[in-house]
């Protein structure tokens, strides 16, 4: 028998465009109250309207998951507000592309804590209410750049597969308590971030991964049974 997301209670990061949107519309039409995080307060607020018309709760917190302060403050907040945390996505992320050479240093390190360290951040915060319901979810997001280095993704590559490794470590440390840690490596999805680096273009539905196939993968992974665990997945398109 599936699992009934209902009355679920759900944080996603980077929750108010792309993939997080469409995550956080996909658990709003499931039943699943939820919470999204950004560092854009329009942004947020506008999408949180658009969750309640799901008839869910829906809330908003704008913090940066790369300041361990401004995470542990917010998820706080966000956990006493929902009343409780069942699933986290951690889907927060950047991306910036240049040669090993010519990328800054600093534009390299913000991409290491912006994608590794702020999951490690938020998950730091959410992990032990889920270990002590001894239940709960974990989807972390990494990219197919987190199992193959190319020319010009030095940066973000290290990211996602320093994300991946965290991510299977954490699986195995806490099966033991009923939380299922996902990894999901997806390839070239049409997102803001991939458009505005020129990896994607805008309407481009026939031929490129879609952020609601992206959200619809999520779902199906958190409705197994409990016992079982979609471990890892990657998702891409039917055209090369």
């Amino acid at each position: 028998m599936m699992s009934s997301l209902k009355n679920k209670k759900a944080i996603i990061t980077g929750g108010s465009r792309g993939l997080g949107k469409a995550t956080a519309f996909a658990f709003a039409k499931a039943g699943v109250d939820v919470a999204i995080t950004g560092r854009k307060e329009s942004v947020l607020k506008a999408t949180v309207s658009e969750l309640e018309t799901f008839g869910v709760k829906a809330i908003y917190a704008v913090f940066d998951v790369g300041n361990y302060e401004e995470v542990k403050s917010n998820i706080k907040t966000i956990i006493d507000s929902l009343g409780g945390v069942d699933i986290l996505v951690n889907n927060a992320g950047i991306g910036s592309f240049g040669s090993f050479m010519d990328m800054p240093v600093e534009q390299w390190t913000q991409i290491i804590q912006t994608n590794l360290m702020g999951m490690y951040y938020v998950t730091k915060e959410v992990l032990p209410h889920l270990i002590a319901k001894n239940e709960g979810d974990i989807i972390n997001v990494s990219s197919t750049a987190g199992l193959t280095g190319n020319a010009t993704t030095s940066a973000y590559s290290a990211s996602k597969f320093a994300v991946i490794g965290m991510s299977e470590a954490l699986m195995k440390e806490v099966r033991k308590n009923n939380i299922r840690v996902v990894t999901l490596t997806p390839s070239t999805i049409e997102s803001d971030m991939s458009i505005e680096a020129g990896i994607a273009t805008k309407g481009s539905e026939d031929s490129v991964l879609q952020p609601d196939d992206f959200a619809e993968l999520i779902v199906a992974g958190l409705n197994l049974p409990r016992r079982a665990m979609l471990k890892s997945a990657a998702l891409w398109s039917t055209n090369p």
